[in-house]
């Protein structure tokens, strides 16, 4: 009889703590979804590039100028302030708006790489009051190759070998 007793004491002990433990997990699941969907509503300025990254691809120095265009939205709630940018080179210059961009409002980012030959493999940072990225820096990025190509004068006289 002590036996049942002892053991009803134990299974009611253990029975309650599990519902214990049951209702803190369902306590912690609500407040992990609440935690998670109020991060998910950021308010403030955020910015969306339509691409981070540009290809030149294979461009001849003296027939491109080098410039291009990063387009971006803010599409948050507050003014997006573009603070700065700056280029991993003096090679690429950058050029951002100074004025606020208004909710909804698009902007652009204007690079130009002074066309060196060889290859382009270039940062630009934009520094942003934006909540949407890691203290409002965006790394923007330009590639590809830049050739000469020579050009063969027709007032040259081809070098001509006889048969031997």
């Amino acid at each position: 009889m002590l036996g049942v007793v002892c053991w009803l004491l134990l299974f009611n002990y253990f029975y309650n703590n599990l519902l214990i433990y049951k209702m803190m997990k369902k306590l912690l699941v609500y407040l992990t979804v609440f935690v998670g969907m109020a991060s998910f509503a950021q308010t403030g300025p955020k910015i969306e590039f339509k691409e981070e990254t540009i290809n030149y691809g294979e461009v001849e120095k003296g027939k491109d100028d080098g410039i291009r265009i990063f387009e971006f939205t803010n599409t948050g709630d507050e003014p997006l302030y573009i603070k700065n940018a700056k280029s991993s080179c003096g090679c690429t210059v950058p050029e951002w708006p100074k004025e606020a961009i208004a909710p909804g409002g698009k902007g652009q980012i204007k690079v130009q790489y002074n066309m060196n030959p060889g290859p382009i493999s270039k940062t630009i940072t934009i520094e942003s009051n934006a909540v949407n990225k890691p203290n409002g820096m965006v790394p923007l990025r330009i590639k590809g190759t830049v050739i000469v190509k020579e050009e063969v004068s027709p007032l040259v006289k081809k070098k001509t070998f006889p048969n031997s």
